[in-house]
């Protein structure tokens, strides 16, 4: 039933009755209503859901979408991570590395000039050990960005 399905993608999704009349604008009874069987969701309503846990209209009605004998969201739909967000995060991962490198290295300059001295002379390369790590920080932040702001 479709009630049993909403109930079963919301939980999956972690999210509360609340949480999730919040994201297709509706109040919780609402939620509540649909989950129990009372009332059905308008169309407008069921394309809001299947946006939100990230299915289609007919992977939320139908019953083919479950695996026989459970309640289970189908692995088909964990496998469909948007690779779009996953380079999303790896380029904040990065954004954040280079800012935390740049942070870190500017502490070290100020609280121990020395330590910045032996970095510098311990380089072999023409630019400055302080140089090359600053250049490290800052192309791990430009990747980051680059990441973040692609399209596809």
């Amino acid at each position: 039933m479709l009630s049993e399905r909403i109930y079963q993608f919301r939980r999956n999704s972690g999210l509360s009755q609340e949480q999730l009349a919040e994201k297709i604008g509706v109040s919780r009874q609402a939620i509540s209503k649909w989950e129990s069987g009372i009332s059905t969701p308008e169309l407008e309503k069921l394309l809001a859901l299947s946006e939100c846990f990230g299915i289609t209209i007919d992977e939320l009605v139908k019953d083919e979408a479950f695996t026989q004998g459970t309640n289970e969201v189908p692995q088909e739909l964990e496998k469909n991570k948007d690779p779009k967000a996953i380079e999303m995060k790896v380029g904040i991962g990065l954004c954040l590395v280079g800012a935390i490198c740049l942070i870190l290295f500017g502490a070290m300059m100020v609280l121990s000039p020395s330590a910045a001295e032996q970095l510098n002379a311990a380089s072999t390369v023409t630019l400055s050990g302080s140089g090359i790590l600053i250049i490290l920080c800052v192309l791990s932040m430009v990747i980051g960005l680059a990441l973040i702001l692609r399209k596809k």
